[in-house]
């Protein structure tokens, strides 16, 4: 294969045309929050919390909606084994959309939280927000590693260029915009991404359809022609796998600091959660010209294109089916326009999960947990820092670790079983405490681990009902070995469990130590009998009308300055010491009379 010249020129356009709008975001927004008093760390986080509802609809789509999910729906539309029935991303994440538009954005945002962490280290404490950090921050990560990843070998199928130097410099220029722009930059590049990826797909669907090589989708979807009926099937056994994996994207695809970074820089709390549903519905929108691509790919003859006549599933390209449809079936100037603004859409994908993850360590970790008296200039150059390292951590994975998808698949799990029930207690629970909560983070991982993880050949330990074995090939070594499947619905019940396990252990050590059958000196994490027990206790409540957070309440919140999130803190150790002061200089009985008028 030689150099494809045209093929580096639309990538070289898409990566110029993304990289300028980056930077004409942070141009536009430099000054944005100034009048407001917000700190500049803070606007880098979550904008001036201004986003409106176009800007606001493409970067809420675009949590999930990039490269990894459109080649990702192609390839299981592709695939004989799965089919349509299990592209369970489109449904998934629409749905994932729309109920955490419904019972969590409107009370992330009603409070005036800056990130995903900030109402757990309220409630537990910073010890527990550092060690939710950890799955939080493998989540964000090892998704950037792998979607780089995938960019890789997107490019591969358009030019014969050195893949590492493609994944470097993409890399860079995503980085770049990031580190100049923070929220901005990647609010507005996404508009572009999924500009691109709409328009760039839909041009090449029409070719693609009608090349001589392509038999009709409509037949192919329930009949036999080269392959399995795209379409697809459940089998019984498989069942309960299908499910989990589905309330694995549905609830799992909530607590990650991607989509809450977008629902707290809305505008208001109303418009967080119609952003949701708009984004709910893009989602949908734009897996159709996936799965198309997915479903030609199942109904081509490859012996009568240039690819050859030993189809990709066959030479374990499956996972490229996509940019492959697009190289094969189209004319070279639509594959060159089609496949350029998809490796531009994988790399702005990037950026966002590098940006959150440098979100929670600058304000979660290092501000709040070990220099609280940090400045605002202090921790906008440690956002920057961890936003250069935490994007090289992810580029080298993507070079180096051939498991970056188990590593991904993993900590998503991981999400999903520790985060997610930790997220429902904190929010809508009454009187869940520290020790609840490490006691659910120990659950959850240990029954999610025990039950292994194939794709990293990690051996399960706990033996759910109805496992099986069967006899894969190794993505790496190429090698046979026999693997343990669990066909139980185990990280769902790990969930469940999880969940259980915090309401169950937050008041038996309530009952402990206020029953006096544990002396108040035991309370080493300061949970229950500490002088903030009564406040914790008394903040931790349900969400009903008489809350500010009641879903029915539909008035729009003005932007919050990171001073005034003081008062919404229980926990005043999580706090730097001179909001404390600030806070307290301003429970003047003026200011009290002021809120109570606020309040009615």
């Amino acid at each position: 294969m030689t150099i494809h010249v045209e093929g580096l020129v639309a990538i070289a356009i898409f990566y110029l045309l993304i990289l300028f709008v980056g930077i004409w975001a942070a141009w536009k927004n430099k000054h944005s929050g100034e009048a407001e008093g917000t700190d500049r760390s803070e606007t880098i986080m979550v904008g001036g919390r201004d986003i409106g509802l176009f800007v606001g609809g493409f970067t809420m789509t675009a949590t999930w909606v990039g490269g990894g999910y459109i080649n990702g729906t192609a390839e299981y539309v592709y695939l004989p084994d799965y089919g349509l029935a299990w592209a369970q991303a489109p449904f998934g994440y629409a749905l994932s959309l729309a109920v955490g538009g419904l019972f969590f954005a409107k009370p992330m945002r009603s409070r005036g939280y800056v990130t995903m962490l900030d109402p757990f280290q309220q409630m537990y404490g910073k010890r527990m927000g550092g060690l939710l950090f950890i799955p939080a921050l493998m989540g964000e990560i090892f998704w950037s590693a792998a979607i780089l990843s995938a960019l890789g070998a997107t490019l591969s199928v358009i030019v014969d260029i050195n893949i590492k130097m493609s994944v470097v410099i993409s890399a860079l220029i995503a980085i770049f915009y990031t580190l100049v722009g923070g929220l901005y930059s990647v609010a507005y590049t996404d508009v572009v991404q999924l500009f691109c990826i709409f328009v760039g797909l839909w041009i090449s669907v029409p070719f693609a359809l009608t090349n001589p090589a392509v038999s009709d989708i409509t037949v192919t979807a329930v009949k036999q022609v080269y392959q399995s009926p795209w379409r697809g099937s459940i089998h019984k056994n498989d069942t309960w796998v299908w499910i989990d994996n589905f309330c694995l994207l549905m609830l799992g695809g909530i607590p990650w600091q991607v989509y809450f970074q977008r629902v707290l820089s809305a505008s208001s709390a109303t418009y967080a959660q119609v952003l949701s549903f708009l984004a709910a519905f893009g989602c949908l929108v734009m897996a159709v010209p996936s799965v198309l691509i997915g479903a030609i790919g199942a109904s081509t003859d490859w012996n009568q294109t240039s690819y050859g006549s030993i189809p990709p599933k066959d030479r374990e390209q499956a996972d490229m089916i996509l940019p492959i449809v697009l190289q094969h079936l189209c004319p070279p100037f639509v594959s060159f326009f089609g496949l350029g603004a998809v490796s531009a859409a994988v790399m702005s994908s990037a950026d966002s999960s590098i940006l959150s993850a440098s979100s929670m360590f600058a304000r979660n970790i290092y501000q709040l947990a070990f220099r609280q008296s940090a400045s605002d200039r202090e921790i906008v150059w440690v956002m920057r820092i961890t936003i250069f390292v935490f994007g090289g951590l992810a580029t080298v994975m993507a070079l180096v670790t051939g498991t970056v998808y188990g590593l991904w698949y993993l900590s998503s799990d991981l999400v999903y079983v520790i985060i997610f029930p930790q997220l429902l207690s904190v929010l809508f629970v009454k009187g869940t405490n520290t020790y609840g909560s490490v006691a659910a983070y120990l659950f959850g991982m240990f029954l999610r681990i025990g039950g292994g993880e194939p794709y990293l050949q990690l051996p399960p330990f706990i033996y759910y009902p109805g496992w099986t074995t069967e006899m894969r090939k190794h993505h790496i070594t190429g090698e046979m070995e026999e693997v343990v499947i669990q066909k139980f619905p185990f990280k769902t019940v790990s969930m469940v469990a999880s969940f259980l396990a915090n309401v169950a252990f937050s008041y038996l050590a309530k009952y402990l130590f206020e029953s006096g059958k544990l002396s108040h000196k035991y309370d080493f994490l300061d949970a229950v009998v500490s002088k903030h027990s009564g406040e914790i206790m008394d903040k931790t409540t349900l969400v009903t009308r008489g809350n500010n957070i009641g879903l029915s309440e539909m008035a729009p919140v003005k932007p919050r300055l990171s001073v005034t999130l003081a008062a919404a803190f229980t926990r005043r150790d999580t706090l730097p010491a001179e909001m404390v002061e600030e806070e307290e200089e301003e429970s003047s009985p003026d200011s009290s009379h002021h809120d109570d008028k606020l309040r009615m």
